[in-house]
Order: structure tokens, then sequence, then C-alpha cells
């Protein structure tokens, strides 16, 4: 880990796992950390051989902390202008184009900026204890990207998360749906991140990145203009190798071959 780069990038067996690494700083996102995930995504999205990718970060209690509020300041005595300008995407929108499912391994407690990449992922693993909160309120940012998490928790319990700024058990959030799973441990939690990692990459790439953009397209569009938007985002799949590939080998009785084609 350098300051220069804190995001490392690992792919095996069709995962990427990117890690933020930054536990002296409580795994904040200073503006090359920022960049360095700007990238990660880009490459992610590129490369055919990845199908999945889990998000976490070096145990330190906490997943991620959100901006880097030091060197926010120091941007703004040395320089005059907000961190954000020098972020290549300060509201990490290439993690939400990304095409392959992301599950996010929290190994600690998150707020502010590490909520909104909670928000980003598709699928959550939290830790046992820890706390959550969007707390822009308290320091005088802003949470304009907080709307989906009405998808995820009822409107009140959101409402109150935004306007106060204060951290909620994330067990709260739990049961609302907004993890898919609680474990014991940090270790527990990767493993579960995993488990998870290896089962969607083990489906059709193709059918697996449909899926995944006609739940994205419905939340955005609503049900009919949602469904008419995935009749369209699976043409792709229904006229595939894959489409075929896959009948073929439960009749043959055997694992299928996917060619993502």
């Amino acid at each position: 880990m350098t300051e220069e780069n804190p995001v490392t990038l690992t792919i095996a067996d069709h995962i990427a796992t990117i890690v933020i690494d930054r536990p002296h700083r409580k795994n904040a996102l200073s503006v090359a950390a920022a960049n360095g995930l700007s990238a990660t995504w880009e490459q992610i999205e590129n490369d055919d051989d990845v199908r999945v990718a889990i998000l976490t970060s070096t145990d330190c209690g906490v997943f991620c902390a959100g901006m880097d509020l030091k060197e926010t300041a120091s941007i703004r005595q040395n320089e005059d202008v907000d961190i954000l300008s020098k972020m290549d995407d300060p509201f990490h929108e290439k993690m939400k184009a990304v095409t392959k499912p992301v599950i996010s391994a929290m190994t600690g407690s998150l707020m502010a900026g590490g909520m909104m990449l909670a928000l980003n992922s598709d699928l959550r693993v939290g830790l046992k204890g820890t706390k959550v909160g969007i707390t822009e309120v308290k320091i005088g940012r802003g949470s304009p990207w907080a709307a989906p998490a009405l998808w995820m928790i009822p409107q009140g319990l959101l409402m109150e998360i935004v306007l106060t700024g204060d951290l909620f058990p994330i067990e709260l959030l739990h049961q609302y749906g907004f993890t898919n799973y609680l474990e014991d441990t940090p270790d527990a939690v990767r493993a579960r991140a995993m488990e998870l990692a290896k089962k969607i990459a083990a489906g059709a790439p193709l059918s697996v990145q449909a899926a995944k953009q006609s739940v994205r397209a419905t939340m955005d569009l609503g049900c009919s203009k949602g469904f008419e938007q995935g009749l369209r985002l699976h043409e792709v799949v229904y006229s595939s190798q894959d489409a075929i590939e896959g009948p073929k080998a439960f009749s043959e009785k055997r694992r299928p071959q996917w060619q993502g084609r």
C-alpha cells in the first residue's frame, strides 16, 4: 500500500477483489483512493474474464469512513478548491455503471462515502456490532447519492439517518434488508462474500449481467418501463450460444461451459 496507489485489485476464477488499503485513515477516500477506485471499475468493466467483483478494505474497525476530511481541509486551505474537483468520478458513477455484480464485504463500520459505496453495490455483507450512517449534515457536506436507500430501508428511517447524521446499529438496517448477511468476524464477512461471488461466477455471464441491469432499470423507470427495458436487455441472452449450452448441459447432466456470448 502507498498513498499514491491505496487501492489493490486481484482477479482469480472470474472474481475481482478490490481492497481499499488505508487503515491509518480508517479507509477514508483520499483523492488517490477515489481515483484508484474509478480506474479499477473501468478495468473490471472492460475485462471479459471478470464476472463478479468484491469490494472490501483492510481491517481497522471501519469499512470506509467516507471522504478524507484532513485532505479535504488541506486542499481547501492550500489550493482554495473543493476536494471533489480533484476526483475523476466524485460520486462513483462508474461503480454504478459496472454491468457485473458488485458485492460489498463490509468488515467494519461505514459512514458518509462508505455508505455511498455500499448503496452502489448489489449485495452487502456486514459485520455484527458495527455502525452505519450518513454523516454529511455534521460536516457541512451533501448526500445526493443517498436516494437509492429508499429501495432498501423505510423512508422514516432514511430521513432520520440523513437529517441527524447519527450512526445506527447495522442490525437495525439488516432488519429491513439493507444487508444480505451479517457475520461475526471480518474473516467471516469476506468468506461469505466469496461464497456469494463463486455462486454468481458459476452462472451464465450474459444472464447474470442482464438480471442485474433489469433490476436496476426497474428501480429507475418503474415496473412497466423497467419490464420493457428488461426485455431489451435480455435479447442478447436468448440469442446467445450460452442459451443453447445451458439446456444442453442440463440434458447431458454436466456442468455448462459458458462462453459469455
